[in-house]
């Protein structure tokens, strides 16, 4: 079955561009122009992925991230059409996992689709608790993306677990921000380095007792990050 993507955006232009590039790389596509009727069809389609525009008339594309977050880790990517960096560090901080600034190169956003599916696709395996680390309070498997503190599960968005999952397994290493955008947002990454800050931010409040005293991913002063939860035997 070919992955299911909604776009969401009320420029039929713009709406006719995406489907057709995204369709001739083999996705099935569903569009909509209104933002309630986004999450509607993001509760009932079952989507791989949102292509959301921020610009949206009623409800914009903030509550529609929001509203999405609230239910879901399902795969969010940003359209908008502000060159102001708080509207990405905005969206970052609600939980959306990439963004893309108009005007956009189509190959470069079919790009940032195939490596946000590939950063969601949870494959299980018949080994899979073979996989669990534990640290501490928190243990992490690797192979079914599940997360959990003190035998709660954290949600995360795949991006915030790709950071996760990078870090943890090689603790005491320290990964510089270009690494970490290499390795889980690609090599063709166009943006802002910088928006690793946000998601380890995110992905801190998620996993940390005292975000601002993290114990788990330590911040290397004008290098990057590394994790240092001792692991529990």
């Amino acid at each position: 079955m070919p992955e299911r993507i909604l776009v969401v955006d009320d420029e039929e232009s713009i709406v006719q561009l995406i489907a057709y590039n995204l369709r001739r790389a083999g996705y099935e596509v569903i569009t909509t122009g209104d933002g309630e009727a986004a999450l509607r069809l993001a509760r009932t389609e079952s989507p791989d992925l949102v292509i959301l525009d921020l610009m949206l008339p009623g409800m914009d594309g903030f509550d529609v991230c929001k509203e999405i977050r609230k239910e879901s880790d399902l795969p969010i990517l940003m359209l908008t059409a502000r060159s102001e960096e708080i509207d990405r560090v905005i969206g970052f901080e609600i939980g959306a996992d990439d963004y893309v600034a108009k005007p956009f190169s189509p190959r470069e956003l079919v790009g940032r689709v195939k490596a946000i599916l590939r950063r969601s696709r949870r494959e299980v395996e018949p080994d899979a608790a073979q996989d669990t680390r534990v640290f501490g309070p928190l243990s992490i498997n690797f192979v079914t993306y599940e997360v959990n503190r003190d035998g709660n599960r954290v949600d995360l968005t795949p991006t915030e677990f790709q950071i996760l999952k990078v870090l943890a397994q090689s603790p005491g290493r320290v990964f510089t921000r270009d690494e970490l955008v290499d390795r889980v947002i690609g090599q063709d990454f166009f943006g802002d380095v910088r928006t690793v800050d946000v998601h380890i931010r995110h992905l801190r409040s998620k996993i940390e007792a005292n975000p601002s005293d993290p114990a788990f991913i330590e911040t290397v002063r004008g290098v990057g990050y590394k994790f240092v939860g001792a692991k529990r035997k």
